[in-house]
């Protein structure tokens, strides 16, 4: 009989402690997550922030969080994390005990490996009694999104080609500032007149700023990317290193061209995971440049139409005067060859550049710029 009453009471016990602690588990619990960075580069390292809040005089014993990460986050590896690698997605686990009346916060280190627009939509929060026998769940809804840009290159890295026809670009603007034409704004540099300060500006900021004058004669460019990796190419690319590539170079040249005051547009014959986001017309500025890059990050690899009609379409728009068109492609065709001369006849100036399969400069003997560049390789080898 006593070992009879031993087990009741024990079997009461546990049921207890299950309506005591199991039920309300998840009442008044409060948790957050952000990461530092929403907006990064490739090869970044950003932090992802835990914050959970036990706001009742009842402890936790144990609360288990669960979300679906893109398999691109790479974390660094804790005891208080469980990771279920997938090709595409990531299972990522933290499991925490909490006191009455706490608030924990836990700080993951992630690398961010490749370019990208990842939602990042909920967590799904369970929690529990010390034995199991009630474990109320919820989901959180957290409607985030983590915007991964390409990789830039390094000097080392561009092609001959682009260096080349990026000096002829420089060689065609006034090295005067036009006073009459405002692109922005700069901090003073201790020699600019009175006239110049932008006083909202400044006290915006707190330092002096100054109009940023632009140039007279000051080229708009648009950098266009070609998503086929080869003529052949149907619908998908097959060599996705080859045009992740050109990707990073199309970042890296339109980035030197904001950074150098010049206006600057990007479109690519690709699809994408944003709306409109496959044409962003010339513009200046950084904001302007964030565009461009979140449009990169929507990338997707696969052609949306042949690169030669993307020029077709160029061709048919309107401008006040002709324009400068840079080609990021890494082949060659007779269509594309004739859709370049019909965009020089309306008075553009093209220019191609860009790597081959084997990683080689792609460069054009089609203009004037693009013979100097391949006297230039020669000259090198």
């Amino acid at each position: 009989m006593a070992l009879l009453g031993f087990i009741i009471l024990v079997g009461l016990l546990v049921i207890v402690q299950g309506w005591v602690l199991g039920r309300p588990a998840l009442a008044r619990l409060d948790y957050r997550r952000h990461f530092s960075k929403y907006t990064c580069r490739a090869g970044e390292k950003i932090e992802m922030v835990e914050t959970l809040s036990n706001r009742k005089w009842l402890p936790v014993p144990w609360v288990r969080l669960e979300a679906m990460l893109p398999s691109t986050l790479l974390f660094a590896r804790s005891d208080d994390m469980n990771m279920s690698e997938g090709h595409i997605y990531q299972n990522h686990t933290s499991l925490f005990t909490l006191s009455p009346s706490t608030k924990l916060t836990r700080t993951h280190h992630i690398l961010c490996q490749r370019r990208g627009i990842y939602p990042i939509d909920s967590v799904t929060m369970t929690g529990g009694d010390l034995f199991g026998l009630y474990t109320p769940s919820k989901k959180i809804n957290l409607d985030t999104r983590l915007v991964i840009y390409p990789r830039l290159l390094g000097d080392g890295d561009l092609p001959i080609s682009w260096k080349t026809w990026q000096g002829e670009l420089a060689v065609r603007r006034w090295i005067v500032e036009d006073p009459f034409l405002i692109t922005g704004v700069r901090e003073y540099a201790g020699h600019d007149p009175m006239n110049r300060i932008h006083w909202k500006a400044s006290a915006r900021t707190g330092q002096l700023q100054v109009h940023k004058s632009g140039y007279s004669a000051d080229p708009r460019v648009m950098v266009l990317l070609n998503v086929e990796d080869s003529e052949t190419m149907w619908s998908v690319v097959t060599r996705t290193e080859l045009i992740e590539q050109q990707l990073s170079l199309a970042a890296t040249c339109v980035a030197s061209l904001i950074g150098q005051g010049m206006s600057a547009g990007f479109a690519h014959n690709g699809d994408s995971q944003l709306e409109a986001a496959e044409r962003i017309d010339m513009d200046y500025g950084p904001v302007h440049l964030n565009r461009m890059m979140e449009a990169m990050a929507a990338f997707e690899l696969k052609s949306r139409l042949p690169f030669h009609q993307l020029l077709q379409h160029e061709e048919q728009r309107e401008f006040r005067e002709p324009i400068d068109y840079l080609l990021i492609t890494s082949h060659r065709s007779e269509p594309l060859e004739q859709a370049i001369a019909s965009l020089e006849k309306r008075g553009h100036r093209v220019g191609v550049t860009g790597f081959t399969v084997n990683g080689s400069d792609r460069s054009s003997s089609h203009s004037r710029f693009d013979r100097r560049s391949q006297q230039a390789e020669e000259a090198i080898q």
